[in-house]
C-alpha cells in the first residue's frame, strides 16, 4: 500500500537522542575523554566568573565547541552554531536537550577575551597534548613552520602614524553638503608603503608581509606550530610578528616550551629552506638538536674548490 506523508504536524516528540547515534561515532570517545579533562580544569573555570548575575553560557561547553569545528571542517562560528542548532550529535556532544536553543555566535568572542586572560584555552590545549603524549602519540622528531594570519585591517588604514585619525585622504570626496564619507577613497598609486613609519589605525600589531616573491603584501600576522613528525601531533601554538626572521626566532623558543611544559625533549627538527641560516643551525646544535634543512644553494665540493683556486668559487 503506498505510504503518504502526515501533514499534520505532531505537537511532542518521543525518542532517545541515543538510538539517534550510532554506537561506533568518533565522538562519543571524544567527548568522554574532553569531559575528563575539563574536569580538573573546573577550579579554573570559577575563578575566571563572579558568582552574581546571570548565569553565562558553559565556559566548558565553549571549550568542547571548538573541537567539533576542527573536526568537521566547520568554517566559522557562525556556521558551527547553525550546525549546533539542527544537529542532534552535537548537541549531545555539548550536553544541549533537543528543546534548548543553541547560543549565539557572538558568545565565543564576547568570552574568548576572559579565556585567555585566565590561561584557560591554552589550559584546555595543554591537557590534550598531554593526552596524546600519554598515548605514546609523541616522539622526538618535530618539524616546524610558519602560516601567514591575515589581518581583518583594511589597507586603507594603513597610515603614517603623524596622520590625523579622521582627515580623509582626499578632499575631493566631499559632496556639496560637505560630508565626508566614512569609507573615503584612496588612492595608492606612487606611493611606497613600508613597515617603518607607518601603522594600521584598526590594528597596529599587523605588519606589511607577502609569503614569497610576486605576492601582494597584505597585512598579516605570523602563527607558528611545531608538529610531531610520526603521528602530526601539535604541541604549541604562538602568534607572532610578521617579519623575515619570526618563524626561525620562534623555531628556537617552541621546542624549549614543550619540554618545560610536557617534558618532551626534541632530538630533530625539520624546516623548510628558508630557515636555512648559519646563526639558527648553531643556535639549535647548542640545545641538542639536529636541524633538517634543505639548503638553499648547494655546498660545493671542497674537491673542485682546491683545484680550481678560483676566489669566486672560495666565496
Amino acid at each position: 500500500m503506498r505510504g503518504r506523508a502526515e501533514e499534520q504536524v505532531p505537537l511532542f516528540h518521543t525518542f532517545s537522542v541515543e538510538d539517534r547515534i550510532r554506537p561506533d561515532q568518533p565522538l562519543r570517545d571524544v567527548k568522554r575523554r574532553v569531559e575528563r579533562m575539563l574536569a580538573s580544569t573546573s577550579p579554573k573555570f570559577a575563578a575566571a566568573y563572579g558568582t552574581q548575575g546571570r548565569p553565562s553560557v558553559p565556559p566548558e561547553r565553549l571549550s568542547k565547541a571548538l573541537l567539533p569545528l576542527t573536526l568537521h571542517s566547520i568554517r566559522s562560528e557562525r556556521q558551527l552554531c547553525e550546525r549546533i542548532d539542527v544537529s542532534l550529535l552535537f548537541r549531545r556532544f555539548l550536553d544541549l536537550q533537543p528543546g534548548d536553543d543553541a547560543f549565539d555566535p557572538t558568545t565565543f568572542s564576547k568570552n574568548r577575551k576572559r579565556l585567555d586572560e585566565h590561561d584557560l584555552t591554552k589550559t584546555f590545549f595543554d591537557a590534550v597534548v598531554a593526552e596524546a603524549i600519554a598515548a605514546d602519540l609523541c616522539s622526538e622528531h618535530f618539524s616546524v613552520d610558519g602560516t601567514l594570519i591575515e589581518s581583518f585591517a583594511s589597507a586603507k588604514s594603513f597610515q603614517p602614524n603623524d596622520a590625523p585619525n579622521d582627515a580623509p585622504n582626499d578632499d575631493s570626496d566631499d559632496d556639496a553638503n560637505g560630508f565626508k564619507p566614512r569609507n573615503v577613497e584612496v588612492d595608492f598609486h606612487g606611493r611606497k608603503r613600508t613597515n617603518d613609519t607607518p601603522a594600521s589605525r584598526t590594528d597596529p600589531e599587523a605588519k606589511l608581509y607577502r609569503k614569497s616573491f610576486g605576492r601582494e603584501a597584505k597585512l598579516s600576522h605570523m602563527g607558528h606550530t611545531p608538529a610531531e613528525n610520526r603521528h602530526g601531533l601539535i604541541v604549541n601554538i604562538t602568534v607572532t610578528a610578521a617579519n623575515g626572521t619570526a618563524e626561525r626566532t620562534a623555531a628556537l623558543d617552541l621546542p624549549g616550551e614543550a619540554k618545560a611544559t610536557h617534558k618532551v625533549t626534541a632530538k630533530t627538527v625539520g624546516a623548510d629552506k628558508g630557515y636555512d641560516a648559519g646563526e639558527w643551525f648553531q643556535a639549535l646544535k647548542s640545545r641538542g638538536i639536529v636541524p633538517h634543512v634543505p639548503p638553499v644553494k648547494r655546498p660545493r665540493d671542497p674537491a673542485t674548490v682546491a683545484n680550481t683556486g678560483s676566489r669566486r668559487d672560495n666565496g
